[in-house]
């Protein structure tokens, strides 16, 4: 019995030294996407334009805001000569003018806001030119495997060989 115990495990083995999957090896490459968008004019562009739009978005948030605490401050200091109804209704405006601010965060910057829609409209061309880019190269030069350095905080070491962002931005007519 044992006799044939270690006959298997030695077909298994032998199985396992001849096999050619087993011995395999990939070709790996890394690229560094935050120097390839800082090396990209148009990446700064699309920026650029996010920025203006955010800060223009964030006045409107900020005038509203300003308003919805005019109407409380004036509120606390009028509070003692209003009547009941008044009161009431002043709160209610306060309240409203509190709401809107509340809607124009959502409206603008919320999970489906507006400058998540415009981000996307402007840097979603520009990846998927980057990622064809990255594709080509490793089409032509063989790699199974292209990894984003800037994105594996486990990489302590790559040799420079094996980077291939300037490949990249020359690829896109960046250099």
């Amino acid at each position: 019995m044992k006799r044939y115990i270690l006959i298997a495990i030695m077909v298994l083995c032998g199985w396992f030294a001849a096999n050619p999957l087993a011995a395999q090896k990939f070709s790996v490459a890394y690229v560094d996407m935050q120097y390839i968008l800082k090396n990209l004019a148009q990446y700064e562009t699309a920026n650029e334009q996010l920025n203006m739009i955010s800060k223009r978005w964030q006045k409107d948030i900020d005038a509203a805001q300003q308003e919805a605490k005019v109407l409380a401050s004036n509120y606390q200091t009028e509070q003692i000569f209003l009547s009941q109804d008044m009161k009431q209704k002043r709160e209610e405006e306060i309240l409203a003018a509190e709401q809107e601010v509340l809607e124009l965060k959502r409206k603008y910057f919320g999970q489906e806001g507006e400058w998540y829609k415009k981000r996307e409209a402007l840097l979603k061309p520009i990846q998927d030119e980057i990622y064809n880019a990255i594709q080509d190269i490793a089409n032509e030069k063989r790699y199974d495997v292209v990894k984003d350095r800037s994105a594996d905080p486990s990489l302590i070491y790559m040799s420079s060989k094996l980077d291939i962002s300037d490949q990249v931005l020359e690829k896109l007519g960046a250099k």
